[in-house]
């Protein structure tokens, strides 16, 4: 086995859109209906072994409410990978998006690789955000795109794989930076009111 990676990851976007349940269903598989809002960051670690590669993350999680949103900034220094989060459900949360990615830009480094994710399509039926028009908000910013759902452990782990396998590329061609289009969403839109479970 080749020697483990780091990934630090920071996890950003409003409160309420499932950041914290969306760790929380990585790290340990499980879903807290009650979760607390995070206040400042909090950080865990998680391993994820694939064949004969092992990453280590170490994710931060950022506290959504503005008066929190100043210190975001200080979590992004040395970061691989920036998760930008909204509720489909929730059209503001996927409005204030340009927000984190213009603070991004701003404050981190300039290959983080950036993944727009729409949680909560366990509740698609309720969906305020188009599928096609956030695709295409992440195809525009080179971003990975992922749909997911931290309630129905709906492609939790393969967002994270995604953001290991862009790690691996920016190996291969280092000093040029990462475009995410070759990315295809691995899952479908799901249909009617259920989910791609």
């Amino acid at each position: 086995m080749s020697k483990a990676r780091d990934i630090k990851v920071v996890i950003l976007g409003d409160a309420g859109v499932g950041k914290t349940s969306i760790l929380n269903r990585f790290s340990n598989k499980g879903f807290d209906e009650n979760s607390q809002t995070t206040l400042g960051a909090s950080f865990i670690p998680k391993v994820l072994t694939r064949g004969d590669k092992t990453y280590k993350f170490q994710i931060w999680d950022t506290a959504g409410q503005e008066k929190y949103r100043s210190l975001a900034p200080l979590y992004y220094r040395d970061t691989h990978a920036a998760l930008i989060v909204y509720d489909i459900t929730n059209r503001a949360s996927f409005d204030v998006l340009k927000k984190w990615v213009q603070e991004l830009r701003e404050h981190g480094p300039a290959n983080i690789t950036i993944a727009v994710v729409g949680n909560k399509v366990d509740l698609i039926d309720r969906e305020d955000v188009k599928y096609d028009e956030a695709k295409q908000y992440a195809n525009e910013l080179n971003a990975i795109f992922q749909y997911t759902s931290a309630k129905e452990n709906q492609n939790i782990e393969s967002l994270f794989i995604q953001i290991a396998e862009k790690e691996e590329q920016k190996d291969i061609n280092p000093t040029k930076p990462q475009s995410n289009k070759g990315f295809q969403n691995q899952v479908q839109r799901p249909q009617g009111g259920g989910c791609n479970c």
